[in-house]
């Protein structure tokens, strides 16, 4: 299998191109800086580099050509951002997609993999409403909680259209991902947990999420690259857990304590207001922010079972997933110097 890689060198790129070189595919990454850290850890890999960017549509698609799939995952993920951050990432997420499903669509490609996310099938329900879990034909995509939701819901929109014009295209769409060294808000908690600073309060105790292992993550992209029928959409997910839930798994392992007071969502969101710019002068991204909280106003409750029906996709147990993540986590941790170095998200995660 040849394949053309977007977003190689991200959480989920990273651990996908160790799947896609487990299985002896021959790798073609799109990259900006040939000569970056995370592009030498791309050819230790075996993979081949192609200089580009998907915001600029001139030599995609003879960058891929030769391909036998192209699977796009480039994409900025993150809350709290500022003004020109967030401008940063609606022209990647968005005008990107559609600049690197235009070249696949030009170029004939047999098979594109594009990388969505379940928040553009909108909120699964909103607390206090009990968590039912949905699927693929989930539409409420109209509730926008923060300015990555709607960068991806319209990027979502743009591959269908894409679709409809005749472009043979499989859509994954994850749950929230998690994994060692994880970048999302999920990773920040476990590591203050594990630093023994989590604070003694939190926020949305209720919301209920189906968080995905990024390993199984990178396993199911495979699949849909690999037999996926053409114009289907597969959600992957693990199993449906709160908020509250979540901190007590991390609380069967050594570290701190977890949250004990969980405080109404419009006390906190203002308190978070004054968290966004102090955690960015420490150099780290705004995982405390408003948009946290107004994410946790949502439920993400989302079934696999299509993924898992079809293309005999598997996920491990809560239990599973976080006993291999959580020691792993710890030990890259305090190999680092210095409170804010251990709680930061590494560029790329060691083998």
């Amino acid at each position: 299998m040849r394949v053309f890689l977007t977003g190689a060198t991200g959480f989920i790129g990273t651990a996908l191109v160790r799947a896609m070189r487990q299985r002896a595919w021959q790798v073609s990454a799109l990259v900006r800086d040939q000569h970056s850290a995370p592009s030498s850890w791309l050819k230790s890999q075996g993979v081949v580099l192609v200089p580009g960017d998907v915001t600029e549509p001139a030599g995609l698609r003879e960058a891929m050509s030769g391909a036998d799939v192209v699977v796009h995952n480039a994409g900025v993920y993150e809350f709290g951002l500022n003004r020109v951050a967030s401008e940063r990432m609606q022209r990647v997420n968005v005008e990107g997609t559609d600049s690197v499903l235009g070249a696949a669509l030009e170029a004939g490609m047999a098979r594109t993999v594009y990388v969505s996310t379940v928040w553009a099938l909108g909120p699964s329900g909103r607390p206090p409403e009990k968590s039912v879990a949905r699927d693929e034909t989930h539409k409420d995509a109209a509730d926008y909680r923060s300015p990555y939701m709607r960068s991806k819901t319209q990027a979502h929109q743009a591959a269908l259209k894409y679709r409809t014009a005749g472009l043979p295209l499989v859509i994954a769409m994850p749950n929230g991902v998690v994994g060692v060294n994880d970048h999302s808000a999920f990773g920040y908690f476990l590591r203050l947990y594990l630093l023994g600073a989590m604070p003694p309060m939190s926020f949305g105790k209720d919301a209920v999420y189906s968080l995905v292992d990024v390993d199984a993550l990178a396993d199911g992209l495979c699949l849909c690259a690999e037999k996926a029928p053409i114009g289907q959409d597969y959600v992957f997910c693990g199993e449906a857990t709160s908020l509250g839930e979540l901190f007590s798994q991390f609380s069967r392992f050594p570290g701190g304590r977890v949250p004990k007071l969980w405080l109404p969502r419009w006390l906190m969101r203002p308190q978070m207001a004054l968290m966004e710019p102090l955690l960015r002068a420490f150099g780290l991204p705004a995982f405390l922010s408003r948009d946290t909280v107004d994410a946790s106003k949502a439920h993400l409750n989302y079934s696999s079972a299509k993924a898992k029906r079809e293309l005999g996709w598997t996920h491990p147990s809560p239990d599973e997933m976080w006993s291999r993540i959580i020691p792993r986590e710890r030990e890259l941790m305090f190999k680092r110097q210095g409170f804010v170095n251990r709680l930061k998200h590494l560029g790329v995660t060691p083998d």
